[in-house]
């Protein structure tokens, strides 16, 4: 799961990065609130790579899929690109797990395997 989650958190750091070049093209926005927000939420992306398979990890990239949705306010385009993110985040949880499960299972059959027959 760790590998499938930090790839869509590290598409999502560039994703995040463009966005903020869009955003500050909107004068109503200045950029260093716009580069704080964009800063934080990039930082967090990369963060989170490190603690997805902790308690709560999922969660925090959850709630950053929203942020991300949220953040079409200012740039209508991340409703898009936050809908396919929330998407590929699910995918990457939901065959993630899946992929460990077998993982561990092969794991446990190969251990079964290799030892010695004790008679």
């Amino acid at each position: 799961m760790r590998t499938l989650c930090s790839s869509t958190l590290i598409g999502e750091f560039f994703v995040i990065g463009f966005a903020a070049l869009v955003a500050m093209k909107d004068p109503d926005l200045s950029t260093s609130t716009v580069w704080l927000v964009s800063g934080i939420a990039m930082f967090l992306c990369v963060a989170l790579c490190g603690v997805i398979t902790r308690p709560g990890g999922v969660a925090l990239g959850w709630a950053l899929q929203i942020a991300l949705i949220a953040s079409g306010v200012f740039v209508p385009t991340m409703y898009f690109m936050g809908a396919i993110f929330a998407g590929l985040w699910w995918a990457s949880v939901h065959y993630g797990r899946k992929i460990d499960e077998a993982k561990a299972r092969f794991a446990a059959q190969s251990e079964a395997s290799s030892a010695p027959d004790a008679a």
